[in-house]
């Protein structure tokens, strides 16, 4: 067994990895940037290492800079954990001349899979289905037009040389080809340093299956089932699950198959993972290999019951696989819900600040996977993941409702959050009844991607200050709201995982404990007791519910409001509402601004054009992705103050824009 390993990445896949070498005794190290001088991570390891500048390229992606922290700390080990360098064949070539034990695949192994063209060779001479495309052996505009026109539209466009959904463009027509090719050129070689691309025929409704897999040196290899990750956003994934519903068994036997003789086929060692695309007809075809340890890899371990950072540990120490095909027998249904930092309502735009309150759900069957806390800075250097929930039930039913509870339970001020995306996902028809494909989420709009609590949640929240301040004004935090005043309106503001909720409360003249409430434009009237032990009980009429309210501090106020085991954690506090306010544009009236620094990819008009609401205008890139910033109203381009190539800061004017009323 490894002695002492580097862990060369951050966030929530370190502490990850750190758990599983802290439980084997394994001593770990840190590896950190100027950014992350105080993350969790650090403070986690046994022992951690400065490797550079805030800048991915200086730190994180520097390959001397890791191979030198391993050096000094004297790691005879090194976990390349996912992203950054996990897939660069020259990783585990720099450690083994090094001496050090690489946790992940060879070289080799990882070259020929790394690139599209390469693998699908490779799945073709084993009989393992793909889908029709081209051979990427011409790139230039005219030839992949011709080559789509034989595929057939739509074709996907995809970067030769990586994955992950960068360089990946979606083409319906052939007259949005010539523009998608420029586009994922562009991506694909700022992401792998190559821009080749492929074209391959698009399936419009398939699901996106993946299958585990773990292999030694000395040949043995087995699969862990599969997964259903068929919920993303711009070919990233957001929710994954296992076992995938509705797959027949005798499909479920071909595709975990066609994934091991892939394995077999390029003496793959470690843990690696298959993917395919699988049509509504049952048809399956190979899409790539991942030669690293995914980032859903939590529910293939929730429904085994394995550690696959352990089994990847022992196989890289050069142990045999500690179990066969027969023991691998996987229990009930796991989901995972990415949380990411950013704002589904403008284009999933990455959202930065501080966290002023972050308080991760917990319950039976619910699992966190994170790499924050309160106080973290969310920077916009690296990717935006926050953290994993994972929860286990015993039926699919059962860990989508788990899902749904702990979701609701989530609470994170300081930035915007994709949580009222993944709540509307688990309301979702499609996706409840297990019918869910790529297509699902696209068909939803992104109004319904807001977070809300119910009004019952705000009424108990408000009915339980009323009380505590008739009990005791002058020793409440309540008192900064000022006296409740009979006759008199009273507005209560809260944020809820990002959102600001507003609450009118009025104690009507000559109704003593009757109050009138306001909330959206819709009315209600409550009367409100204490009851035993932070017990609230709100009445409407001849119902009544009983809510358990429990609110913490002073100059912030959070609210935990409980009922039947449904949570809800509020929290009042104007310095929270100011740093929540992230404007994902940052675009005012006619101006818009730089959401996040980045390089300007394209400008998409010309000044004295005639623009209309919501059309691009600007292309930004940014982490590795491209960004694009539409017009919030119709009018002429007044000003452009940037021009392709130029780095920008966040807030900068890019363009002015008039409106046709002006």
């Amino acid at each position: 067994m490894i002695r002492k390993l580097l862990i060369a990445n951050r966030g929530e896949i370190a502490l990850r990895i750190m758990r599983t070498c802290d439980r084997l005794g394994v001593n770990t190290v840190a590896v950190y940037s100027d950014a992350d001088r105080d993350a969790p991570h650090v403070r986690f390891a046994g022992e951690a290492l400065h490797i550079g500048p805030t800048p991915a390229t200086k730190s994180y992606l520097c390959l001397d800079a890791i191979l030198d922290a391993a050096s000094r700390s004297g790691a005879d080990g090194l976990h390349p954990g996912y992203g950054f360098l996990s897939e660069n064949p020259a990783l585990p070539e720099a450690c083994a001349a090094a001496g050090l034990t690489f946790v992940g695949p060879s070289a080799e192994a990882m070259r020929l899979l790394g690139d599209k063209v390469e693998a699908r060779r490779i799945a073709e001479e084993e009989s393992i289905s793909v889908l029709q495309g081209t051979a990427g052996d011409v790139q230039d505009d005219a030839s992949l037009l011709r080559q789509a026109r034989e595929i057939g539209f739509p074709v996907m466009v995809k970067a030769a040389a990586g994955g992950g959904g960068r360089g990946m463009r979606l083409v319906p027509s052939r007259e949005e080809l010539p523009e998608a090719l420029t586009g994922a050129r562009a991506e694909a070689k700022v992401a792998f340093g190559d821009e080749r691309l492929l074209l391959e025929r698009a399936v419009v409704g398939g699901r996106h299956i993946e299958v585990q897999v773990l292999a030694d040196a000395d040949g043995n290899a087995v699969h862990l089932g599969e997964r259903d990750c068929s919920i993303q956003r711009r070919h990233q994934k957001v929710i994954e699950e296992s076992p995938a519903s509705g797959i027949a068994p005798e499909l479920r036997e071909r595709l975990c198959a066609s994934a091991l003789k892939l394995a077999k086929a390029v003496g793959y060692t470690n843990a690696g993972t298959v993917e395919f695309l699988v049509d509504r007809d049952g048809s399956f075809y190979f899409l790539e290999m991942n030669a690293r340890l995914q980032v859903e890899h939590g529910v293939t371990e929730l429904v085994t019951g394995l550690d696959l950072v352990e089994l990847q540990l022992r196989v890289a120490a050069g142990e045999a696989l500690p179990l066969a095909q027969d023991d691998v027998r996987p229990t009930g249904h796991a989901i995972e819900c990415r949380v990411y930092a950013e704002n589904p309502s403008h284009g999933f735009l990455p959202s930065s600040g501080r966290l002023t309150l972050f308080r991760p759900p917990d319950g039976e069957g619910v699992r966190n996977d994170i790499g924050v806390e309160d106080g973290s800075d969310v920077s916009t250097a690296y990717d935006s993941l926050l953290g994993k929930l994972l929860a286990h039930g015993s039926t699919r039913e059962e860990a989508v409702e788990r899902s749904r509870r702990a979701l609701a339970a989530y609470a994170i001020e300081g930035v915007k959050t994709n949580l009222g995306l993944l709540q509307a996902v688990m309301r979702d028809p499609a996706f409840a009844s297990g019918d869910a494909d790529l297509e699902t989420l696209g068909t939803m709009a992104p109004d319904e991607f807001v977070s809300r609590p119910p009004d019952g949640a705000l009424l108990a929240a408000a009915a339980a200050g009323l009380l505590a301040a008739g009990q005791d004004v002058a020793s409440d935090p309540w008192q900064s709201l000022g006296p409740w005043r009979s006759g008199g309106r009273r507005p209560l503001t809260y944020l809820y995982q990002g959102e600001t909720c507003e609450i009118e409360m009025e104690a009507p003249v000559g109704r003593n404990g009757v109050w009138s409430a306001s909330i959206d434009g819709k009315d209600y009237e409550i009367t409100a007791e204490s009851g035993a032990s932070q017990e609230v009980v709100v009445r409407q009429g001849e119902s009544e519910q009983r809510w358990t309210v429990v609110s913490e501090g002073k100059q912030s106020i959070v609210t935990s409001v409980t009922s039947a085991g449904e949570q809800y954690v509020l929290a009042m506090s104007a310095g929270l509402s100011a740093s929540a306010s992230f404007s994902a544009g940052g675009q005012t009236a006619g101006t818009l601004r730089a959401p996040l620094p980045g390089v300007i990819a394209r400008v998409l008009v010309e000044e004295g054009e005639r623009v209309t609401q919501r059309q691009p205008v600007v292309v930004l890139e940014a982490m590795k992705m491209e960004h694009i910033i539409e017009s919030p109203l119709a009018g002429v381009v007044k000003s452009i103050a940037c021009q392709p190539g130029a780095k920008v800061a966040q807030g900068v004017v890019l363009v002015e824009i008039e409106s046709e009323e002006a």
